[in-house]
């Protein structure tokens, strides 16, 4: 029985589950071996059947009434063997699928790379007196226009540089800010985090400059260590080792969290110490390293070579980081 957002959508081929970004899940889907059945509240049915599953009509549709569950509680058996939830199997629904298809990669990558142009082109738009809020909701607005669901849209300017997940407020950018954005499209997710900074290019603070640069040498281990076949916990532990090689306190990884796998979840896993999943090829990753006023993000897919970076811009400034393009702050005058 596939219940949440990220395992049905994951399942119907990055169909929209979703009515309410904040509620629970309009359809869920009972997997036999017999075949599926799509059970779907019945005032939904029509539009999620014509707009969204066109691949899918093989299944078994089951219109349920609007005020009863979608699986009832008192499911023990079919097809003559035992109901599995979700839950009880998530390792394994996260195994299936860690490698993205041909097909979801090419979703994936414009999904990635319109995340980033969309940062761009708010950063671009951007002024020191902009209130957080008034940059967020062009952001989130112009994801929207790209049929982006902007899960999350943060912002903080230069008085909430330290807050780690800075919800928009009224204060004004100043002359540094941050955005953070996680936007869903066909039920993928890509991550990504951008810095920008107004006034002379000689005026940054160099504590400030150099915690920066040095974030991304933390950020190089987590990649580096992103191969195929590693356990995930050891990549963990070799990027939050490198906090204290690299000049940060060794127990700043405890005061966020680091990211993980990427896909159909934000994070999916989210890294921990002694997570026992294992890296596949063709599977996306969002790590994001941060320190007081420093942090960096993207969205990155696992190839044999290595990682490849897929919310890339060019018009954003980058510097060069262990063999690979990293961004940089955004200097406006």
């Amino acid at each position: 029985m596939l219940r949440s957002h990220t395992a049905v959508a994951w399942y119907l081929d990055g169909a929209r589950t979703h009515v309410s970004l904040a509620g629970d899940p309009v359809a869920a889907v009972v997997v036999r071996p017999s075949g599926d059945a799509l059970h779907v509240f019945a005032n939904e049915a029509d539009r999620l059947l014509a707009e969204e599953l066109g691949v899918a009509s093989d299944l078994e549709v089951v219109r349920v009434p609007w005020h009863e569950p979608l699986v009832a509680a008192g499911v023990d058996a079919l097809d003559g063997l035992d109901a599995l939830d979700e839950t009880d199997a998530a390792a394994d629904l996260r195994a299936a699928r860690a490698a993205l298809l041909p097909a979801e990669l090419v979703r994936y990558r414009a999904l990635c790379r319109e995340v980033a142009e969309a940062m761009t082109d708010a950063a671009l738009a951007a002024s020191p007196a902009d209130s957080e809020r008034v940059v967020a909701a062009r952001l989130s607005g112009d994801l929207a226009a790209r049929g982006i669901d902007p899960l999350v849209t943060l912002v903080a300017g230069r008085s909430r540089l330290a807050h780690r997940h800075p919800l928009p407020t009224d204060a004004p950018l100043g002359d540094r800010a941050m955005l953070v954005v996680c936007g869903r499209r066909h039920g993928l997710i890509a991550n990504a985090t951008r810095w920008l900074r107004f006034g002379p290019a000689a005026a940054p603070d160099p504590a400030e400059t150099d915690a920066a640069r040095r974030i991304l040498d933390v950020e190089a281990a987590f990649l580096d260590a992103t191969v195929h076949g590693a356990r995930l916990a050891d990549v963990f532990a070799t990027g939050t080792a490198a906090y204290g090689s690299h000049g940060f306190d060794p127990h700043e990884w405890t005061r966020h969290h680091q990211g993980g796998a990427a896909g159909y979840a934000g994070r999916d896993p989210r890294a921990v110490p002694g997570i026992p999943d294992v890296v596949q090829l063709g599977q996306p990753f969002a790590w994001n390293p941060t320190a007081p006023g420093a942090k960096v993000e993207d969205t990155v897919l696992v190839g044999a070579d290595g990682v490849e970076v897929l919310t890339v811009d060019p018009r954003w400034p980058t510097v060069a980081v262990a063999g690979r393009e990293r961004p940089a702050d955004l200097q406006r005058d």
